[in-house]
């Protein structure tokens, strides 16, 4: 397969491995809501902090949807990453600039996208799928990045929406970007995508629900109906995708559904009669396509929908609570909803975000077709926090229990834009200020926090600032590939199991004049016999780390213990 090049990309390529663990601080005064919905916001340069949570989240992470810089020229972003390359080194801290005046614009882009893809990667489950908002002026080289890190046969599809109208004279006039989908692992995935998710088809639940209250029973149907019509001409524009919902009946809106025909040759033939003329209506040419009993429920239900006379093929009644989308390939929702949302939420600002965020709408959307349960989505480009927001919005909706993981670097923004937006979601707010325009909040909360010291300092030994857990969870993670299982308490040395393999530490902070031994920072004899036996007893391998052994290789071998001392058999130091 083809493959993408550009300046700097052999001391990228393997950036993301070199970048070093870094400790994650909660700060209790800018978290909000409930502490324990599972949810975080980090504060930090995003490659660092996706290092940072790699030993907690590493492979548990359903969907990822990422706004990165879409590099017009215009946004001011800066290329920072610490890379060993005097290319990459010249461009430090110079804010990236127009396609005229910066000629390594594209490349530096690159270099800044691909380790945090890489990162990114990491963080997904096997069923996990990413999404990645984008237009033309990267689209090209992210879709050959995401080739060579995803892989070609994991494109799930690339999404173009149409979110402005221009009207302003050019050539090709551009009302769109794009979205691009990868998987994992493509086989995984659920073949079929189906979301009972819309905003839209709530407030025309709330419409119906208000009309068969008002006017109940069929004797009013043609009084609700007239009503109805009314208000839905007056709404069509913004109903999409309902516009052909346009009836209602004792029950619901529904809409008509020319779904009885047998698509394929010998379908089921039998006569349905015309309620007025008694006839038999019109067949399809291949039959029905399901069996006389389906039929015999159906008319039972009163799910048919006929012409005026036998001359029309039935209509099948769909009703707007059956409704379930597709995640089409064409989306259509004007993109200034999303800078609407936010000046509601932070009215006291004249100009809350720079760029304009992302619509909530658009944002629950895609996550409703990926996601359910408890499922963890990830944003490492934050901003404003709509990602967040949206699964807020979206749990509220279906009672779900979604959490999100956001990574913000802008300090400003994280505390004053991004940690504000979401405490008031979650809490409730007044409608641009107005306290006779209450929003009801959505519940569930947050913990905010700071990226701290690396694991390891420049000698290559353990920090002095890091605890026993923090210790635990990196080990654990770079030995089995899976995060710990729970935290650790520095009350036992077992870390915990995966697979065949259990991991112990031997560790405590360093006390000077302490020796080592007696800090029990060192497998002896006595420590060795000592170990906690896994919960299920298991007999496979176990795992060391302490400073030291003073424990024969011969023993060692005898009761299958892998002895690793630290730091300098620990990944990452």
């Amino acid at each position: 397969m083809p493959t993408l090049n550009w300046i700097g990309k052999d001391a990228v390529e393997h950036h993301h491995a070199e970048v070093p663990y870094r400790l994650v601080h909660c700060d209790s005064e800018l978290s909000a809501g409930d502490p324990d919905a599972g949810n975080l916001l980090v504060q930090g340069d995003n490659l660092e902090a996706l290092k940072a949570l790699l030993p907690y989240y590493g492979g548990q992470v359903k969907c990822i949807y990422i706004d990165p810089p879409y590099n017009t020229g215009n946004e001011g972003w800066v290329y920072n990453d610490n890379v060993a390359s005097p290319e990459i080194k010249a461009w430090l801290g110079k804010v990236v600039g127009k396609e005229a005046e910066d000629l390594s614009r594209h490349d530096k882009w690159l270099c800044m996208m691909y380790p945090r893809l890489r990162l990114l990667r990491e963080f997904l489950r096997e069923d996990g799928v990413i999404f990645v908002s984008i237009d033309d002026n990267e689209l090209t080289h992210l879709t050959s990045l995401m080739y060579e890190i995803f892989g070609k046969t994991n494109w799930l599809g690339t999404i173009c929406w149409k979110n402005a109208t221009d009207n302003n004279p050019s050539r090709i006039v551009i009302e769109h970007e794009y979205i691009i989908c990868f998987a994992k692992r493509k086989e995984k995935v659920d073949a079929h995508w189906k979301s009972p998710a819309s905003p839209v088809r709530e407030i025309i639940q709330e419409k119906a629900q208000e009309l068969v209250v008002e006017l109940p029973g069929v004797e009013n149907n043609q009084i609700r109906q007239k009503k109805y019509r009314k208000w839905f001409k007056e709404q069509k524009p913004y109903l999409w995708p309902f516009q052909e919902y346009d009836e209602i009946d004792e029950r619901s809106v529904f809409t008509g559904s020319r779904s009885v025909h047998n698509p394929g040759k010998e379908g089921y033939v039998y006569d349905i009669l015309h309620p007025k003329t008694g006839k038999p209506t019109k067949k399809p040419l291949m039959g029905y396509r399901f069996p006389e009993e389906t039929r015999d429920r159906l008319l039972a239900e009163k799910r048919f929908i006929f012409g005026s006379d036998e001359d029309k093929i039935v209509e099948l009644k769909v009703y707007i609570e059956e409704w379930k989308s597709k995640l089409s390939s064409l989306y259509e929702l004007d993109g200034r909803r999303g800078s609407n949302e936010i000046k509601d939420i932070l009215f006291e600002k004249k100009r809350p975000f720079s760029t304009p965020p992302k619509p909530i709408e658009l944002l629950s959307d895609l996550i409703s077709f990926v996601t359910t349960g408890n499922d963890i989505v990830l944003d490492s480009f934050a901003g404003s926090g709509s990602t967040g927001h949206a699964v807020m919005d979206l749990n509220k909706s279906d009672e779900q229990k979604r959490r999100f993981i956001l990574i913000e670097m802008d300090p400003e923004i994280a505390t004053q834009i991004t940690t504000e937006r979401l405490r008031r979601v979650a809490d409730g707010y007044n409608k641009k200020g107005d306290a006779q325009k209450p929003v009801e909040g959505l519940g569930g909360g947050f913990r905010y926090c700071r990226l701290g010291v690396s694991l390891f300092n420049e000698f290559g030994d353990i920090d002095a600032a890091v605890s026993f857990p923090d210790l635990a969870a990196h080990i654990f993670f770079t030995e089995t590939g899976a995060p710990i299982p729970s935290r650790a308490n520095g009350n036992s040395p077992f870390l915990g199991k995966h697979g065949d393999k259990a991991v112990y530490l031997l560790f405590a902070p360093g006390q000077e004049g302490t020796p080592r031994e007696a800090l029990g920072n060192v497998l002896t004899p006595a420590a060795l016999t000592t170990l906690p036996t896994p919960p299920d007893g298991s007999e496979g391998a176990r795992v060391v780390y302490a400073e030291g052994t003073t424990v024969s290789p011969d023993r060692l071998k005898a009761e299958s213990v892998v002895f690793k001392q630290i730091p300098y058999q620990i990944e990452g130091a």
